[in-house]
């Protein structure tokens, strides 16, 4: 798959834009500031309905108005697809081929991307809601009824929560209706992690192997899915349902003292480790980057054996945070095969041959000039 087409308005820095791209690398030069950071986030909220740097989809809207619009022409094996993402203070609104959609686990999908930045580290060193963030977006992408499982198990654990705080408050309130949060919290619990289950071994097959091929086989990379609640991989999902109940019953008293659901997806995490060592706490800052770039590739050729065709690959000003070395095996192992949006401060630095044929866009205050 690739973008074709791009068109803003009134999103970020800009005003009114629209852009053609290359199929397969183009380059975004401009100094910092510009708007090479809001152009690439542009195409990440295009595919996936939201920023993966504010919550706050007010922050997209440019000063000028008090909407935005993001339009994009995808190519895909099947054909091609009109996306259209609307912003304004009254919510976001999503379009495929001018047909609005009732639910956005029904827009995602259409187009999928993998973004690799410099903060991308934090999933390697970050805090768990940040690997719980990176695995609710990612699987999202090639499973829509996860989206659609986790908006459910959201909602059902703020009243939950709720329920808690109202049962802690009200001595004498019976609790008889926490029987009925807690068995919808275990089943979409169970259906989450089984999906969570599947990509983490999916995941870790792919970046294993990349991880093997660039430190030439010294290093061993494992992934290993961190569960605060009873539940295993290996378990029926009636046998899953009825330990996660057990669990909630036995930790009632803990969790009406603190009004907050204490087991459950929004709680794990998953770890990293190299040759067995956790990688956030004791590997070195090389080795963090080489499992975050390993995680990013895998990422790739997982998307591909899922939906069948190679994502688009967002790459804002990471090149010059990697070396020589993990530049070329980023970069050759794209080539052809990845349509790819790098954006940089300055090309002298990037000396690849994969680059010398790139599309090239200058960005500065807000405007895009393509060279050449």
């Amino acid at each position: 798959m690739f973008l074709r087409d791009l068109a803003l308005t009134n999103y970020r820095n800009y005003g009114s834009l629209s852009l053609s791209f290359d199929e397969r690398i183009n380059l975004i030069v401009g100094n910092n500031a510009q708007g090479k950071t809001n152009l690439l986030e542009s195409i990440y909220v295009l595919a996936l309905a939201k920023s993966h740097r504010t919550a706050k989809d007010k922050e997209l809207v440019s000063w000028r108005g008090d909407y935005a619009v993001i339009r994009g022409l995808v190519e895909r094996r099947y054909g091609s697809t009109r996306l259209e993402i609307q912003l304004t203070n009254k919510g976001k609104k999503a379009k495929v081929n001018g047909l609005e959609q009732r639910k956005l686990s029904e827009y995602i999908g259409a187009l999928n991307v993998v973004m690799f930045a410099p903060e991308d580290l934090a999933i390697v060193k970050g805090a768990p809601a940040q690997r719980r963030r990176f695995l609710d977006m990612e699987i999202g992408q090639v499973s829509p009824a996860y989206l659609y499982h986790l908006s459910n198990y959201n909602k059902v654990l703020a009243q939950r929560n709720q329920l808690l705080k109202d049962i802690a408050v009200k001595k004498g309130q019976s609790s008889e209706i926490l029987l009925i949060w807690n068995t919808q919290l275990a089943k979409l619990t169970v259906k989450l992690l089984k999906k969570r289950f599947e990509f983490i071994r999916k995941l870790e097959s792919w970046a294993r192997d990349i991880h093997a091929g660039i430190t030439d086989g010294k290093e061993t990379l494992s992934l290993h899915y961190i569960n605060s609640s009873p539940v295993t991989d290996e378990m029926e999902p009636h046998t899953a349902i009825e330990q996660i109940l057990a669990a909630l019953e036995q930790l009632f008293e803990r969790e009406k003292l603190r009004g907050s659901t204490l087991i459950g997806p929004h709680r794990d995490d998953f770890s990293l480790q190299i040759n067995g060592i956790d990688v956030q706490a004791y590997g070195s800052q090389g080795q963090q980057r080489t499992t975050a770039l390993s995680l990013k590739l895998a990422e790739i050729e997982l998307i591909k054996e899922e939906v069948g065709e190679y994502p688009i690959l967002l790459l804002d000003d990471v090149l010059s945070e990697l070396d020589e070395n993990r530049q070329t095996l980023l970069l050759e192992t794209i080539q052809d095969k990845v349509q790819t949006f790098v954006s940089t401060t300055g090309v002298e630095g990037l000396k690849h041959q994969v680059l010398q044929h790139a599309a090239r866009f200058e960005v500065q205050e807000g405007k895009v000039r393509m060279e050449g």
